[in-house]
């Protein structure tokens, strides 16, 4: 049974009966922090998520859950504003959800569940960026953001305890809990489309590859994935280093669970800097093939048929890594040589092959002079970076999807950024502004003028959630990802579908 009553949302789940409230201006409900799982602590700490257990009475479920633990914190800034966590609001008791309806009722709309990013060591279901309210309202849609743990709390991959991917178990939990009790808010359990920015896109690459989080969803959007170390033995390294720098010997594992979580948080961000300046993803917090939840790599599992009836979006921003490289500007001010060499850093290429180096740095150069951007030497490496950590495995990873469905579309992303001068360019993190039609949470990050370029990307994202098909009344036809055409949507001024954009950079990639 549901209420709507005056300001007050009713819903009853399985657990017991929330109480959220109400938005008159969008005409929502709105309920937060709604447990999916019991605290994962003392014994149940890196392990799989506790069962929830009921309650009695009427639950308030009005304000925002804890965030998971983290160590690292967002920068800040307009960052920090629009996805950083206020002091004092983290708790290993994190696992909640919150959901944004237009009503608790019968209406079987389609679901989204947002997946936040922040390689897998910061962020919060909660951030300014990831209202749901603009785009359950214009979409007549059921909005769900969830929590998941974080850092080594929820990626400890330890041999010894048996543990790894507890994050990913998390997220699987709470879209159980969707499947439920998602009638109750009005959504359809029949039509859930998951999504995810970075860490968010990579968690859910690795959903579309895993076995028990098969058939829980029915759609899935993966803005910005990317390339990073999933070999299980880097994390067990790892967790023996933290274990070490705790004074634990290797027959003590368990004692990681004792140390209380604010001290192991510490102690891994030490383990972390010791090691130097890690990989995105890396350090012993992120997904690891497992051989369990993950039995083998998600391009792997994909390209064998594994997501063949989920229909995908993916795609990137075009200047990914511009967002990284503002934030360490100690790699600037490259001559032609240190470009040269980094270009062949970064393709994994010998150090001596300069006809190599001089390709591409051609294909970059080019890329660039056709969009009539500079072509410093740091220009061409800062692109070089965005395709080593994002857009050449998102294309390896549409390939994979399309070589068993005609329902893959990719998107190249290309609003830039104002802040910083125009620095930034179409950064890592932009899109999510237009996802969400949250411009004004982000910022100057963002900038103005936004509108048209929301409503299409909210189109495209509504109507595969809604249809099992992206659709705008501003692209016209959006086809299908295959490798013979590569149609790839332009995302922005003037939305536009381009037939293998850059593909003398990917063919140098290849």
């Amino acid at each position: 049974m549901t209420v709507f009553d005056g300001l007050v949302a009713e819903a009853d789940t399985a657990a017991g009966r929330l109480s959220g409230e109400v938005d008159d201006a969008l005409g929502l409900c709105i309920f937060r922090g709604i447990p999916y799982a019991d605290p994962p602590v003392g014994p149940a700490r890196f392990g799989p998520p506790p069962p929830l257990t009921a309650w009695s009475g009427t639950r308030s479920a009005q304000r925002f859950g804890p965030a998971a633990i983290q160590a690292t914190r967002v920068p800040g800034g307009p960052l920090a504003a629009a996805f950083g966590v206020p002091d004092g609001e983290e708790s290993e008791d994190c696992l909640t959800l919150n959901v944004w309806t237009p009503g608790c009722d019968e209406g079987s709309r389609p679901v989204l569940v947002w997946v936040h990013g922040g390689a897998f060591r910061m962020g919060s279901s909660s951030a300014p960026a990831y209202d749901g309210s603009l785009l359950a309202e214009r979409g007549d849609a059921v909005v769900v953001t969830l929590n998941y743990r974080l850092g080594i709390l929820g990626f400890l991959a330890c041999e010894e305890l048996g543990t790894a991917n507890a994050g990913l178990a998390d997220q699987i939990a709470a879209l159980e809990w969707v499947q439920r009790e998602i009638r109750a808010f009005g959504g359809d359990p029949e039509r859930v489309t998951v999504l995810g920015e970075s860490a968010g896109a990579k968690s859910i690459e690795c959903l579309l590859a895993a076995p028990s989080a098969r058939g829980l969803f029915h759609g899935a959007i993966l803005q910005s994935t990317y390339d990073t170390p999933m070999e299980p033995e880097d994390g067990y390294d790892h967790a023996r280093r933290l274990a070490a720098h705790l004074g634990f010997g290797p027959d003590e594992m368990h004692r990681l669970k004792e140390v209380p979580a604010e001290r192991l948080m510490a102690a891994d961000a030490e383990v972390v800097a010791a090691a130097g300046p890690p990989q995105i993803g890396s350090g012993g917090s992120g997904p690891v093939i497992d051989g369990q939840l993950l039995p083998t790599s998600p391009v792997h599992a994909i390209r064998q048929g594994a997501a063949v009836s989920v229909p995908t979006i993916i795609g990137t921003t075009l200047d990914e890594a511009r967002l990284f490289a503002a934030l360490d500007p100690s790699g600037s001010g490259l001559d032609e040589a240190a470009a040269s060499r980094r270009l062949l850093e970064l393709l994994d290429a010998h150090p001596d092959d300069n006809a190599l180096a001089e390709q591409a740095a051609e294909a970059y150069r080019a890329e660039r002079e056709a969009r009539g951007r500079d072509t410093s030497p740091d220009d061409l490496v800062v692109d070089a970076m965005t395709d080593r950590m994002f857009r050449q495995h998102s294309i390896r990873l549409a390939e994979a999807l399309s070589g068993h469905s005609t329902d893959t579309w990719m998107y190249l992303f290309t609003w830039e950024s104002p802040a910083a001068g125009g620095r930034l360019g179409a950064c890592h993190a932009i899109d999510i502004a237009f996802a969400f039609g949250t411009a004004s949470a982000m910022g100057e990050l963002v900038g103005d003028g936004t509108e048209g370029l929301t409503e299409t990307v909210q189109d495209l994202w509504l109507t595969l959630a809604h249809d099992g098909a992206p659709s705008s009344p501003t692209i016209g036809e959006w086809p299908p990802y295959q490798t013979t055409g590569r149609a790839t949507l332009e995302l922005g001024e003037s939305p536009t579908v381009l037939d293998a954009p850059a593909d003398a950079v990917r063919m140098i990639w290849q």
